[in-house]
């Protein structure tokens, strides 16, 4: 009897909308209100019978009967999630320190060893596996190396096994010994290096017993202060940059290791002898200097002639914190740098001492280490008065230590400038060449350090900010330089095709939109980089004679991987839409939901790793950008101070790309890490976070197992995944090939006699160790979801005949391709519908790839949102600028599934479907009819966030409304349709034109010939380039096939003129640009949700108000008709895509000068060993540099320099 119900149905509705049709308007309008009302309230019937039909959300809500809900303790959680990471790092810290005992003691009882130049170790860059192929031995004798004088060694790479492990991102890797890196600018077998790499070798031991104590280790290294790296387990270094950059001397983990927080002033020599190659080696050394600084440092640089003055101008009589967009900032400034005239070394000291001096006294800045640093060719005297009365009041303590760098290869006032190192407990450094610069200035670590070697047995435990592995910030200028090369060898390309159609301004336009597009994909998660922090600790040299040098032997540390930190915090326990983040002492994120330290999907952000967590955490409170609310400003503050606190607020969550926006009433709960700089904070919505589903006692997986039931066949089938981030069950010695199977192997051992839960989901302590982690409370509801969830996945529960008629059409009229469940646990099941009888599993293993993580997808959060609008709603969206692909649109409809148990109601589930886009659209225009296929109407269904999921003109499915009608979305926000929300974006990424800035002097420096005769050439022949492009290899082919006619003649090309070439080449030369940290915001919507809103009861009036708009029943869209024949503005353009801010800056002020005037509070690090009452009767304070020149290389640049 089902088909003669839909026929009768269908009748009855034909025949209402002919009655409807015949009515007539009032006052002539062409918008009939009563007939949209009737479409509104047919296609709300129409989606939800189906969504209500195919998701079963009546017998999956009655599934969760049997569970109870519970309120959710915050205060409670964030404490035992903290005192899980506390633990997980005290273990990382007990492995640091074993590493850091031994290395002493091998470093002491291998003191008197001599060297072996010959000595084979296995090096990173060089090793070999099986079978690879090794460079052949020199059949003749060996060159003579012209800086040391002897034959250049060779010994021939070591050979060793490799096997990718999971736990080390796949990673080729060997348990059984560590590998060396060793870094371009350090010679492996100079005597001091070989012997420290022969004497650390026997740390393979320790290394290799912590990771059988702690499995979960990551890597462990020591970094030596010779320079190279010996790393375990042992891996070959990545290859696949251009130049190898990595020391690990300028990683932060080694620097604030090695040295307490420092407070530097930089004073450069601005005198008119600091030209050409003296002012390349200058600011080289400044570049140097600068990259061996972290966060929690403060530095500033002055240059002096007869004045001195800042690099930056709004840095003037300050320090300023050195993370990465302060540090950029200083590196631009000093760039721009050209000599003047004569230097005046008093006015810079002392401008130095007095700005320490006021930093010290008002307790900003480090308040720890201090230091000036003199880079010039010389000084005319020695200053004695202004040390004198600076910074010799407390002998024999130097509060201030002054680094001397001298520059040029002929000098002659050498002395004094030595003699100020010397006197002030610094190090003098004679430069002239450019490739000793980094060598040279990584000598003031040991003389920092040597404080923490005096003490011996003070050894501070260091914990970083988050950075990516392995990855140098100059890198991500060159990825940006080759993005920029690559899209001009695409225009190229384009042009060959479409000639001059490339320079109409309509494909301009969408060339560079296209191209914007890309900058503005700022991915959350990264599979290019590996985000971490590393604990480390210092390593002394204990050698009895050690006090008279108080030499540093190195650093030791292990990685935690963000990714492992994030495993620890029990996403399960907070809930849809509820996460966790940690906090360091300055106020910056670890990690967050919305850090995004990546552009274009592989780029690192200039300044990615100092992103403050009220820069994150965004209130609705409708204030200007950087004008942050005091409530926000004093919970960060208790945050820093590591105190434990709670607090409600109000604030807008962005997400989906940032182009959706929520408001929502979030409860905050905070507490230290204990033994850490971090603070761990947690947070959940108020409205439904404060309560959860809990299976009850009688549920338990041990009793389950009492009443005979197997656990395992909860989990039969392949129609189900669990979240792959969530740590369920894990056993350190094993590996899976899927979380699925990872599980199943638990469910079998839970089984087994004798299984008792682990005390904690993380490690304990090495002499404790446990190989299994569990987290109990997860897997009892998971088990719990699985058992009441079982029969969603089986093609079984539409037995009934008439179900199954009823599913065969709903399949045939909607496309539908699968129907989902997802739960609090984690848990995701599907159930494909074929479109015949043969299995056809594509549709469900599509789903399941991309949507496994349960509470975590957009559908999951929206839905549940969705259910305090309209408890039966149905969240429906599609994917953004889905009309451009070309391809079959797929639906995505959910809806959230509450449980209730007396006043209290929690989120268990959201079950859902996925259909075919143009069955939609056929339901619609069938309800519709012809309405609104005439020209004078254009009908529009819009979702909650203002995007276009059905339109007559197909192209404009997935595009936000206002880019397609700003005029109607306008008039949509004034009227309290759709609320406008603004987000601002303070991660953001610019791109500003770089200008041509040459570091040296163009009349003395024969590189800036030779690069203006270059670029020259580059633009004279980048024409003539292209027209041979043909010539080249695999571009023939193409060329034949774009430009040849049928016949294979060359098509005659068309007379451009001169104006047209000229204008072509314009556009093909690159406009490079350089990235730049900046704020944007983005203008986002959002459905007033307000019941009964007074404007679905408005009727169209003529050209006054040319639309009527109704909210369809149980979804969260609306519908839109417009009056196509009234007037408007086409200019009138709304988008959600980011806009910069233009904050009123002063002239030749600079965005980092405008956040430096609104600098946040900080909060110093506990450690600081600045002084020592021995350091006085140290006397090594430098020397001066030998000097091996290549004389036909020098000739050649004299020549040059004098010829052009």
């Amino acid at each position: 009897m089902a088909r003669p119900f839909w026929v009768w149905r269908r009748l009855c509705l034909s025949l209402l909308f002919v009655f409807i049709h015949s009515t007539p308007t009032a006052n002539g309008d062409k918008i009939n209100y009563n007939l949209v009302h009737s479409w509104a309230d047919k296609l709300g019937l129409e989606l939800f019978s189906l969504g209500d039909f195919i998701t079963r959300r009546k017998e999956v809500q009655e599934s969760f009967k049997e569970a109870k809900v519970v309120t959710r303790q915050g205060g409670v959680i964030v404490e035992s999630m903290a005192k899980e990471i506390e633990m997980m790092m005290d273990l990382k810290v007990s492995a640091v320190r074993r590493i850091m005992d031994t290395a002493e003691n091998t470093a002491l009882s291998h003191q008197n060893d001599m060297a072996d130049k010959m000595f084979s170790y296995y090096n990173a860059k060089s090793m070999a596996e099986p079978g690879e192929p090794t460079p052949p031995a020199p059949t003749t004798p060996p060159d003579m190396d012209d800086q040391i004088g002897e034959p250049l060694i060779y010994v021939p790479p070591k050979v060793l096994v490799l096997e990718p492990r999971p736990e080390f991102h796949n990673t080729p890797v060997n348990f059984s010994v560590s590998s060396v890196h060793v870094p371009v600018n350090v010679f492996d077998r100079a005597s001091d290096v070989i012997k420290a790499i022969q004497w650390s070798e026997n740390l393979d031991q320790i290394f290799r017993d912590n990771y059988k104590n702690d499995p979960s280790l990551s890597w462990q290294f020591f970094g030596s202060s010779t320079g190279f790296m010996r790393q375990f387990p042992a891996s070959k270094w990545k290859k696949d940059v251009p130049v190898d950059l990595y020391d690990c001397r300028l990683r932060s983990w080694y620097m604030e290791a090695a040295t307490s927080p420092k407070d530097i002033i930089i004073l450069m020599d601005g005198s008119g002898s600091m030209l050409g190659q003296r002012l390349d080696i200058a600011k080289h050394v400044v570049n140097t200097i600068l990259d061996t600084l972290g966060t929690n440092d403060f530095v500033n640089i002055f240059t002096f002639d007869k004045e001195v003055s800042p690099v930056v101008g709004c840095f003037e009589d300050t320090l300023i914190q050195a993370n990465l967009g302060n540090i950029r900032e200083l590196k631009e400034g000093i760039e721009s740098f050209k000599p003047k005239s004569i230097a005046n070394y008093t006015a810079a000291l002392t401008r130095a001492f007095e700005i320490l001096e006021e930093t010290k006294i008002n307790s900003r800045g480090a308040q720890c280490n201090q230091a000036i640093m003199i880079i010039g060719d010389g000084a005319p005297e020695n200053n004695q008065e202004v040390f004198q009365l600076h910074n010799w009041r407390d002998p024999p303590y130097r509060p201030v230590r002054v680094f001397t760098y001298l520059i040029g290869k002929e000098v002659a006032n050498w002395d004094d400038i030595r003699w100020m190192a010397c006197e002030n407990q610094g190090y003098y450094v004679h430069l002239s060449d450019t490739a000793e610069v980094r060598e040279m200035v990584l000598n003031y670590i040991p003389v920092m350090a040597r404080p923490l070697v005096l003490g011996r047995h003070d050894h501070p435990v260091i914990w970083t900010q988050v950075y990516a592995d392995l990855e140098d910030t100059k890198l991500s200028d060159y990825l940006w330089d080759i993005k920029q090369c690559e899209e001009q060898k695409a225009d190229v390309l384009e042009y060959w095709k479409v000639h001059d159609r490339m320079l109409e301004p309509a494909e301009m336009h969408r060339r560079e939109y296209r191209r914007m597009k890309e900058t503005w994909n700022q991915p959350v998660d990264s599979n290019v980089y590996q985000f971490m922090t590393t604990v480390s600790m210092p390593i002394y040299d204990r050698r009895e004679n050690a006090t008279r040098i108080a030499n540093i032997l190195g650093v030791a540390g292990t990685d935690v991987p963000i990714s492992e930190i994030k495993k620890l915090l029990s996403p399960f326990m907070l809930g849809v839409n509820g996460y966790a983040f940690i906090v360091t002492n300055n106020g910056y994120v670890l990690f967050h939901p919305d850090f995004r330290p990546i552009f274009q999907g592989y780029i690192l952000k200039p300044a990615y790793n100092s992103v403050d967590m009220i820069e994150v955490e965004l209130l609705d409170d409708d204030r200007a950008a950087r004008d942050f609310n005091p409530v926000l400003m004093t919970i960060r503050d208790s945050i820093i101070n590591q105190s434990t606190g709670s607090k409600w607020m109000l604030v807008k969550n962005h997400f989906d790309e940032m182009k959706r926006v929520a408001r929502v009433k979030r409860q905050y709960y905070w507490t230290a890490i204990k033994n850490t700089p971090f603070t761990l904070v947690i947070t959940y919505p108020e409205r439904y976070g404060v309560s959860r589903v809990e299976p009850r006692t009688e549920q338990d997986i041990h009793r389950t197992y009492i009443t005979g039931k197997n656990i395992r066949s909860f989990f039969d089938g392949k129609r189900w995944k669990i979240h792959p981030d969530w740590l369920f069950c894990k056993q350190t010695n094993k590996t899976f090939r899927t979380p699925e199977t990872e599980l199943l192997y638990f469910v079998d051992r839970m089984s087994e006699p004798g299984w008792h839960w682990p005390s904690s989901r993380s490690a304990l302590p090495p002499e404790h160790a446990a190989a299994i982690y569990c987290d109990r409370q997860l897997m009892q509801s998971l088990v719990f979801d699985a058992r009441v969830t079982k029969w969603f996945s089986n093609s079984t529960s539409f037995n009934a005949r008439d179900k199954e008629e009823k599913r065969h059409e709903f399949k045939q009229r909607f496309g539908i391709t699968v129907a989902f469940l997802a739960t609090h646990s984690g848990l995701t099941r599907w159930h494909e519908f074929h479109s015949n009888m043969a299995e056809q599993p594509s549709a469900g293993e599509s789903f399941s790839q991309n949507n496994k993580r349960a509470i975590d997808e957009i559908w999951y959060k929206r839905a549940v949102d969705q259910y305090f609008v309209h408890k039966e709603s149905f969240v429906y969206s599609v994917p953004f600028d889905a009309g451009e692909s070309g391809s079959e649109i797929i639906v995505t409809a959910s809806n959230a599934i509450f449980h209730n148990e007396s006043s209290k109601s929690a989120p268990a589930a959201v079950v859902g479907f996925q259909f075919q886009h143009s069955a939609f659209y056929k339901l619609f225009h069938n309800i519709t009819g012809n309405a609104c296929a005439v020209d004078d109407k254009d009908c529009y269904i819009l979702d909650n966030n203002g995007f276009v999921i059905i339109s007559s003109r197909v192209h404009e499915t997935g595009r936000f409304f206002g880019e397609v009608n700003g005029a109607i979305m306008m008039r949509l926000v004034e009227e309290r349709v759709y609320k406008r929300v603004i987000v601002y974006d303070y991660q953001a990424v610019c791109f500003e034109s770089k200008t041509e800035i040459n570091a040296s002097n163009t009349l003395l420096s024969p590189l800036f010939h030779l690069l203006r005769v270059g670029k020259w050439l580059l633009h004279t022949a980048l024409w003539y380039i292209v027209q041979l492009m043909r010539l080249a290899p695999g571009i023939s082919a193409h060329y034949n096939d774009v430009y040849m006619d049928a016949n294979g003649t060359e098509q005659e090309p068309e007379d451009h003129g001169q104006t047209k070439n000229a204008a072509w080449l314009r556009h093909l030369t690159l406009r490079r640009t350089r990235l730049k940290s900046c704020d944007m915001q983005r203008e986002l919507y959002t459905l007033y949700n307000e019941k009964d809103n007074v404007v679905y009861n408005m009727t169209a009036h003529a050209c006054e108000r040319p639309f009527v708009v109704l909210p369809i029943p149980n979804s969260n869209l609306i519908l839109l008709v417009i009056d196509q024949l009234c007037p408007r503005d086409v200019a009138l353009v709304l988008t959600v895509n980011p806009a910069p801010i233009n904050y009123p800056l002063a002239p030749n002020e600079t965005f980092s000068c405008y956040k430096h005037a609104r600098e946040f509070n900080r909060v110093r690090p506990q450690s600081c060993i600045s002084r020592h009452a021995n350091e006085s009767a140290i006397k090594l304070c430098g020397k001066g540099c030998t000097l091996y020149a290549n004389l036909t290389l020098l000739l050649l640049s004299h020549a040059l320099s004098r010829l052009l």
